[in-house]
């Protein structure tokens, strides 16, 4: 039964997230030592201790979800798990990518963590404070929130941002434009229409200044095939290339998160369990309400490390 790994996005982070792994594993330990080293701070202690506002800041919360995925990887690894023999794709929503990524071998830890400090700093940096916007449109159909963010969109802009599955689509743009739109999915009957708390409208045109300052990043690391093909959350396709996957990576940062299709493709592709790897449980529920023929699993502490092994053994 072919098993599928996926890393949670922005949203998933907790104070004291990660602490356990570290406390039971060294080799989870060393994770976030050589996370704090590439940042040259000691971001271990913001992600165990906070406070949460700071964690939440999105140039911190990136690094740290990547940081604790890495770990309950590491901590996998330790017990003789290889992710090459054993998983047969993995996945990231949005930040999570690179998550997968760095699980796969296509970057380095330390390189992950500092390409998602400079793109957490770039898509804050991209439109000023307040100019942005994003809300989560639950229950409506995708093709009346379509026509609803283009209605919207006529002198600005605003598109869906995350087709998250579960009836939940998020929408992101010009503040006014996305306003606009959430009133508009009200009209047409959704059943639940709420603004998001976020620093910026990402995963929108409007961040298209960020898509060119990784660009830029993305050239200067070592990049390599990984080993475990990565299903792009763009393309909603597996590849081992490391240049289209860079590609794909600048593309994520204007582009849809198509986080429904990505579990579909798993179901349609011989996946029979998907195990969420870091923080939370987030994308677990996403996929029990895509696909309920799909298993799914956490590897988020000790204890679910041990019973991961087991299961996968």
């Amino acid at each position: 039964m072919a098993v599928a790994f996926t890393f949670p996005g922005q949203g998933s982070q907790a104070v004291g997230m990660g602490k356990d792994l570290a406390d039971a594993f060294p080799e989870s330990r060393k994770i976030f030592e050589e996370v704090d080293d590439a940042l040259g701070e000691n971001l271990s202690k913001l992600i165990w201790e906070g406070p949460e506002e700071r964690l939440t800041l999105t140039a911190n919360a990136q690094p740290a979800l990547m940081a604790v995925s890495l770990a309950a990887i590491r901590a996998l690894e330790s017990r003789g798990l290889s992710l090459k023999h054993k998983v047969a794709y993995v996945a990231g929503h949005s930040l999570g990518e690179y998550s997968a990524l760095a699980a796969a071998g296509f970057v380095s830890v330390a390189d992950a963590a500092r390409l998602l400090r400079i793109r957490g700093n770039a898509m804050q940096a991209a439109v000023p404070a307040g100019e942005g916007a994003m809300a989560a449109i639950i229950g409506l159909e995708q093709a009346d929130v379509e026509a609803a963010c283009a209605e919207a969109a006529k002198e600005s802009i605003c598109q869906i941002a995350n087709d998250n599955g579960g009836g939940q689509l998020v929408i992101s743009g010009a503040r006014a434009a996305v306003e606009q739109a959430a009133k508009l999915c009200t009209e047409k009957g959704a059943k639940r229409v709420l603004m998001l708390q976020v620093s910026a409208p990402f995963h929108s045109a409007l961040m298209a200044p960020a898509a060119e300052v990784m660009r830029e990043a993305l050239a200067g690391v070592t990049k390599n095939a990984p080993f475990v093909p990565v299903v792009s959350n763009v393309s909603v396709t597996p590849s081992s290339d490391p240049d289209a996957i860079a590609h794909r990576l600048v593309e994520q940062v204007t582009g849809r998160v198509r986080w429904r299709e990505t579990v579909e493709w798993f179901g349609a592709n011989g996946i029979a369990t998907l195990y969420e790897v870091g923080a939370g449980k987030v994308l677990s529920g996403l996929a029990r309400r895509i696909n309920r023929d799909i298993a799914t699993g956490a590897v988020g502490t000790p204890a679910d490390v041990e019973a991961a092994l087991a299961a996968l053994d």
